[in-house]
């Protein structure tokens, strides 16, 4: 019988050859530069004008991208311009649309489509691409190098995580946390707010005194659970509250590296039973599992809502537009919310390297040589500052000590939603091969420019540095634990084959997660109990032993070294 997983890669490996081949004969190339402008020393490869196709399965607006300013210096570099498409409803149903036409952009930042485009070979290899032309590629994937090959030995994407120089943890708070309006905080005295309890008392009290505002009522509580793609901000809350970093859908022993599913668990019940009990008092948005992310998003920037659950990450148009609007009092600040005291909250992420979320080029690429030649210019240290800090004098500017600063109105640019878009930094500064966000360039400056401190001091309003003086820290991350390492850390990275065992466990689950949480959180008290056991015995028909030791198994292979 033949192996169509084999058969698929094997036909993967025939057209990225022809299509390598096909590329090295381009006519009319000339000598690309040394090393350090970001090629390969002696290579040729051509600098007329071509436009590439670039399709994201994040959130985003459709741009050329030299119609920003990075895209347009790249285009200048290296003749390579990108029409970039992003996708508008559902992911999964995008990516069967793809698969079922065969016909694919020339590159794909998958998210969490990657599994299903690599089995139905839509992404090429890239490991002979990268030996022969990418000398950046391989200098800052180095070390990564055995983790980001598949099972069959070949590399599909570049991800986004390859911390280069070292490892800078960051001020402020860029991953999970419960977030509070700041003046919540303020109405009470900045009181310590450290168990759910007392997180939801503080706003049922404020929401008691300040109803409305500018004459519409204030919403206690909301997560992005309406937003495709977001399930997991509502589900992964359990695992937090409990003291465990974000590990998905388990949480892993530190000692015995034992992974444990946590649905239907004791915790999801307490987190669950906690939102059923704010929703019978009125402070749960009543739209917690319909609003998709514009609405969402809107509600936050309006100031109405007290307090969410969400990452810091997926919620920057509306902290910024907040930040913009000039009033802290509408702010937010991230605190470290767990079940009771005695808990240790981990919601600062340890040094991590995600090998399932990246970039790839499909079997449809025009050129995939002058396409990693492209990605080893831009992996450049000269273009990791522009893609991140952008052009010195411009958006940026060095002290007497060499340390990268900005002015209040290059504060102000980096802040702002349309800026961010018009000169590419929303575009360039994530889904492309990069250094990790907590790298450091060999002058000492952060990489990411959040987390170089003096920038966030600079960033730091009067509000900000009020509410950091009455809790006696002086950066947000102070008021969290610090991590404690884990070698196999996220263990929501770890590959599951589509169509495989695990693969349907984590459908299912999912799929029973989105059916009976609308049911519990908005059950009557005296349903409650009732559904809750329904869900429970559902959810004991899926094979939870069988994944939880696929987890533990790969868990422990990383803890030894192999990924």
């Amino acid at each position: 019988m033949i192996n169509k997983k084999w058969l698929k890669t094997s036909m993967a490996i025939i057209m990225a050859s022809a299509l390598l081949i096909a590329g090295c004969s381009n006519g009319g190339e000339k000598n690309a530069g040394n090393n350090e402008a970001g090629k390969t020393e002696g290579s040729e490869v051509s600098t007329e004008p071509v436009t590439f196709t670039y399709f994201g399965f994040g959130s985003n607006k459709d741009v050329l991208a030299s119609d920003t300013t990075i895209g347009k210096v790249l285009e200048q570099q290296t003749g390579v311009d990108w029409k970039m498409e992003f996708v508008v409803g559902d992911a999964s149903t995008k990516s069967g649309v793809m698969i079922a036409g065969g016909e694919y952009p020339d590159v794909i930042s998958p998210v969490a489509e990657l599994e299903k485009l690599i089995d139905a070979g839509a992404l090429i290899p890239l490991n002979d691409l990268i030996e022969k032309h990418a000398p950046n590629i391989k200098r800052v994937y180095g070390d990564y190098m055995d983790k980001i090959k598949s099972e069959d030995g070949n590399i599909y994407i570049l991800p986004y995580t390859a911390n280069v120089n070292g490892y800078l943890t960051e001020p402020d708070i860029g991953q999970g946390a419960f977030w509070i309006q700041r003046r919540v905080l303020k109405e009470f005295g900045y009181p310590e707010v450290k168990t759910l309890d007392q997180y939801f008392d503080l706003i049922e009290k404020y929401q008691a005194k300040y109803p409305t505002m500018d004459g519409k009522s204030t919403i206690g509580f909301i997560t992005s659970a309406g937003v495709s793609g977001d399930f997991y901000s509502i589900t992964n809350v359990p695992m937090h509250l409990a003291g465990y970093p974000n590990d998905g859908n388990v949480m892993v022993d530190m000692n015995t590296h034992e992974a444990k599913v946590y649905a239907a668990s004791e915790f999801e019940k307490k987190w669950l039973t906690a939102l059923n009990d704010i929703n019978s008092k009125g402070l749960l948005d009543p739209e917690t599992f319909t609003a998709n992310k514009d609405q969402y998003l809107a509600k936050l920037t309006s100031g109405r809502v007290l307090g969410y659950f969400n990452y810091g990450w997926q919620t920057g148009d509306a902290t910024n537009n907040l930040k913009a609007a000039g009033n802290d009092d509408l702010r937010y600040v991230g605190l470290p919310i767990v079940f009771d005291e005695s808990i240790k909250d981990a919601y600062i992420d340890p040094p991590a390297f995600v090998n399932n979320r990246g970039i790839g080029i499909s079997v449809s690429a025009k050129d995939p040589v002058r396409i990693i030649k492209y990605w080893d210019n831009l992996l450049t240290e000269e273009n990791q500052k522009l893609v991140q800090w952008g052009q010195e004098g411009e958006t940026y500017s060095k002290n007497e000590e060499g340390r990268f600063v900005m002015d209040k109105q290059q504060l102000a640019n980096r802040n702002d939603n349309e800026f961010k878009r018009s000169y590419g930094w929303a575009y360039f500064d994530y889904e492309w091969p990069r250094y990790g966000s907590n790298s450091v360039f060999e002058d000492g400056n952060s990489y990411t420019v959040g987390n170089q401190p003096e920038v966030a001091a600079a960033n730091y309003t009067e509000g900000d540095l009020k509410l950091l003086e009455a809790y006696k820290v002086e950066t947000f991350s102070k008021m969290f634990a610090q991590p404690v390492e884990r070698p196999w850390y996220p263990a929501w990275s770890i590959l599951k084959e589509q169509g495989s065992p695990e693969q349907i466990y984590n459908q299912k689950s999912e799929d029973l997660q989105k059916k009976y949480y609308p049911k519990l959180v908005f059950a009557s008290k005296s349903a409650y109990e009732s559904i809750w056991n329904e869900y429970v015995k559902e959810f004991s028909k899926l094979d939870v032993a069988g994944f939880e030791a696929f987890i533990t198994n790969k868990v422990k292979e990383r803890v030894a070294g192999k990924w």
